[in-house]
């Protein structure tokens, strides 16, 4: 619930602000609702083959080398990218609490050194601590935006925009980017599956994984849906994201400093998970890899800076919280989530032919799973690419004029 419930509840109120109300919730759930199915054919893989430590070894399995070459590359740049979104809210919140006009590149690089330390400790265990701050965070951070929201008057919430009412259905002349672009933020929020055998690789019992994503999937469609149906609703049309900048110039600036903890913690962890599955692979035959001698600790060392790096290169690449987290949905998060674990049921967990009477419920399941994600692919890097695309030319002119 840590790893999950973080920035990805932060992009959704202005999703419902483009799709509107019902869509919005339809989507929430809907998705919510698809992730927990596919995030339980990567579980059962990884009790079916209990060597599988990390989601990228699943490449191997079905591929071979050049798959498992596929499925590290999309299993690091899909964790690196999410401590790039971290790095760049890092940066937005302290740039909106400390209310200057220093560069955000400055914020940006102070968040990036923050994440990098936190990351240091190669255990799960050894943080595991900081996971009730971090829950705490971005649930007091969620409740407190909400009730701010709530009580203020809707057309003073520092908005230089006058209030225009929330709409159950999408805005006026809402394009396919921009549509897909919010779905891709919804889609963003329930990307947990690429971490789940990283973490049964550490648990006790591991095929108690079906309770934990029973309890995990369910939160977070009732916060999500919650948050982003509340938001949308107090704040109207010109909600903002992340949604924290909506409660008002004092208000956003406490929140901020609430959510700190989540930011950092969660984007760490991260870190940690993509860390580790790079360092056991290289070090698979040495005692370097239990991070507990001079050579394992330098070598960690090295490769959570050189992963933080690239992770504050693309947060300083792409400056717009809501295209960063579209990007990666539709690129990485759209297979290791979606498309990939219905593969998964029809190559190697089905018993029998898929056409089997047995096997009818399943495969039809596993067949809509994977066209949503195929459909998250194709149209997400289009809308993400057209998007970025737009803001670029959108900034050229600005600084020609």
């Amino acid at each position: 619930m840590v790893e999950a419930i973080a920035l990805g509840s932060l992009g959704l109120p202005r999703a419902f602000a483009t799709l509107g109300m019902i869509a919005g919730v339809f989507l929430s759930i809907g998705i919510g609702l698809v992730a927990m199915y596919a995030a339980h054919n990567i579980g059962q893989i990884k009790l079916k083959y209990p060597q599988v430590s990390h989601y990228a070894d699943v490449g191997s399995l079905l591929f071979g080398r050049v798959g498992s070459s596929i499925f590290i590359a999309a299993f690091v740049s899909l964790l690196i990218f999410v401590v790039g979104s971290h790095c760049l809210t890092g940066a937005i919140a302290f740039k909106d609490i400390v209310q200057t006009s220093i560069c955000s590149t400055v914020f940006s690089a102070i968040s990036a050194a923050i994440l990098l330390f936190l990351a240091i400790p190669p255990s799960f265990a050894d943080i595991a601590i900081l996971g009730y701050i971090d829950f705490a965070s971005i649930i007091l951070a969620i409740g407190i935006t909400m009730i701010a929201t709530g009580v203020q008057d809707r057309g003073s919430l520092g908005d230089p925009e006058p209030y225009i009412a929330w709409s159950a259905w999408p805005k006026q002349g809402i394009t396919f980017e921009e549509a897909i672009v919010s779905t891709n933020s919804i889609v963003f929020a329930y990307s947990f599956g690429g971490c789940l055998p990283s973490f049964m690789d550490d648990m006790h019992t591991p095929s108690d994984y079906v309770k934990t994503l029973w309890w995990l999937g369910g939160s977070q469609i009732f916060i999500y849906t919650l948050t982003g149906s509340l938001i949308y609703l107090f704040v109207g049309q010109t909600v903002q994201s992340p949604a924290l900048l909506s409660a008002g110039p004092l208000i956003s600036r406490i929140v901020f400093g609430i959510a700190l903890p989540v930011i950092f913690i969660s984007g760490s962890i991260n870190t940690t998970v993509v860390c580790r599955y790079i360092h056991g692979k290289v070090f698979a035959n040495s005692t370097a890899r239990h991070v507990n001698t001079t050579k394992g600790w330098v070598t960690w060392l090295g490769l959570v800076f050189t992963v933080t790096v690239l992770a504050w290169i693309i947060a300083e690449a792409i400056p717009i919280f809501s295209d960063i987290l579209s990007i990666s949905s539709s690129l990485f998060v759209s297979g290791l989530s979606y498309y990939i674990p219905p593969v998964l049921w029809f190559v190697l967990l089905k018993q029998g032919n898929w056409y089997d009477r047995k096997n009818w419920k399943a495969a039809a399941c596993n067949g809509v799973v994977f066209l949503i994600g195929v459909v998250i692919l194709g149209c997400g890097t289009y809308a993400s690419v057209s998007e970025l695309v737009s803001f670029a030319v959108f900034s050229a002119q600005r600084i020609v004029a």
